[in-house]
């Protein structure tokens, strides 16, 4: 065996240019495929950062079937204390989860005591929801990033449609789960930063003044948001969370809550799969790129050695091992490229993060680009280039092992 790598690789040297020119695409391959894979993955890593952290969370529990009716906000879905009680004691033995924010969701009027709209409205703690989705009070454009008893922060293009700014007094008028109507003088205490998709109208107010709307004895709560210590073990905890609360049944045993990752609860989510699917199909450039290369580099080194093949079979050696050659040779061109396209994709990654580029991303400015070399991607890209290379010689190396001694020998 060690005789045919020495052939190989003497084979391989004896045609320096087109050696150099096969490796040098498979080496641009790895490359350009690493470089997109850490980039992109580091901006999809952001984008998803920045819509958990600010508002949507990790995760969110629902009682069962809230989720169909979410465009009304029904109060009548609602968590009842007890059920909320029975969740926190489930939450408090995970230790994956970092925190958590329970909210009162509901629809109103808002008005400025001259023109009226709707409104969505969110009552949350805000010490639990700055700990839940730590950006949310970056989220604040104009006035005190804060929230305060008696204060109402109002989304920016709610508040622009009715002039409405910091200091004003408003009025956000509710129906509560019984059909009265009720309504709170508050203040306009910050303006929010809209967002795309569901909380685009969304004004927060602090818990207890949306229970005094509503005019509430006890919280019940419309949905919790948690946060993980690990995002990357949001699959894991969400599956054991749903075993958990899955146990908890109504009287008429159907399960008490419903648990959703940020995945269905979101609109970019879509967007984060085209991402994974840019980066496949990126993939199967890198394939067609090595497959087309190593395989136009054997078919040409088969026919310019038709008359050494026949020499080789003539004195005796077994076309398995005039297969093996050519397989080798392959081998040998895929695994040196993608050692030295990984060593530079290590080094192009980290001169990216090294420059700490910057780019906006909706109101947040000057967010760096950090991308990071995943030793599990790059192990793949390696291996995909390693194994196209050997299907690649394989069809060459066939054509070699089955040739004819005496017409290879007679070939001119």
């Amino acid at each position: 065996m060690t005789n045919l790598w020495k052939i190989a690789g003497r084979n391989l040297l004896r045609y320096k240019r087109r050696t150099l020119l096969t490796l040098s695409l498979i080496v641009f391959g790895v490359l350009f495929v690493a470089v997109f894979e850490a980039v992109t993955g580091s901006f999809k890593g952001m984008m998803i950062g920045q819509i958990t952290d600010s508002f949507l969370g990790h995760m969110q529990i629902h009682r069962k079937g809230y989720l169909a009716a979410i465009e009304s906000l029904p109060l009548t879905m609602n968590l009842k204390p007890q059920a909320v009680r029975k969740m926190e004691r489930i939450l408090k033995d995970v230790p994956e989860i970092e925190a958590w924010s329970p909210r009162i969701k509901f629809g109103g009027m808002f008005s400025n005591f001259v023109e009226t709209t709707n409104i969505r409205i969110n009552g949350v703690d805000p010490e639990k929801e700055s700990r839940t989705v730590p950006l949310f009070f970056s989220r604040i454009v104009e006035g005190e990033k804060a929230l305060h008893k008696g204060d109402i922060l109002v989304p920016e293009l709610l508040a622009k449609g009715l002039k409405v700014k910091v200091g004003d007094a408003v009025v956000v008028i509710a129906t509560n789960r019984d059909g009265s109507v009720n309504g709170k003088q508050l203040r306009v205490g910050g303006i929010l930063e809209s967002v795309t998709g569901p909380g685009g109208r969304d004004g927060y107010l602090h818990m207890d003044d949306a229970m005094e709307i509503l005019r509430m004895e006890e919280q019940e709560i419309s949905e919790v948001a948690l946060r993980l210590k690990d995002f990357g073990m949001l699959q894991e905890v969400h599956g054991r969370l749903s075993t958990l609360l899955g146990e908890e049944k109504n009287p008429q045993g159907q399960p008490v809550f419903d648990v959703n990752t940020w995945e269905k609860l979101s609109p970019f989510y879509n967007i984060a799969s085209m991402i994974d699917i840019m980066t496949l199909f990126i993939k199967l450039m890198l394939i067609a790129i090595v497959l087309i290369s190593i395989m136009n580099v054997m078919i040409m080194a088969v026919y310019e050695r038709v008359r050494e093949i026949g020499t080789m079979a003539a004195i005796g050696t077994l076309p398995r091992k005039i297969l093996a050659l050519f397989v080798l040779e392959g081998f040998s061109m895929g695994i040196v490229g993608a050692i030295i396209g990984s060593l530079l994709s290590s080094g192009a990654i980290y001169a990216i993060h090294a420059a700490r580029i910057s780019f906006d991303f909706g109101r947040q400015t000057g967010l760096i680009l950090a991308p990071t070399m995943d030793p599990v991607a790059l192990m793949t890209i390696s291996g995909i280039v390693i194994g196209v290379s050997i299907l690649a010689s394989l069809q060459p190396a066939l054509k070699a092992a089955r040739m004819d001694p005496i017409e290879a020998l007679g070939h001119v």
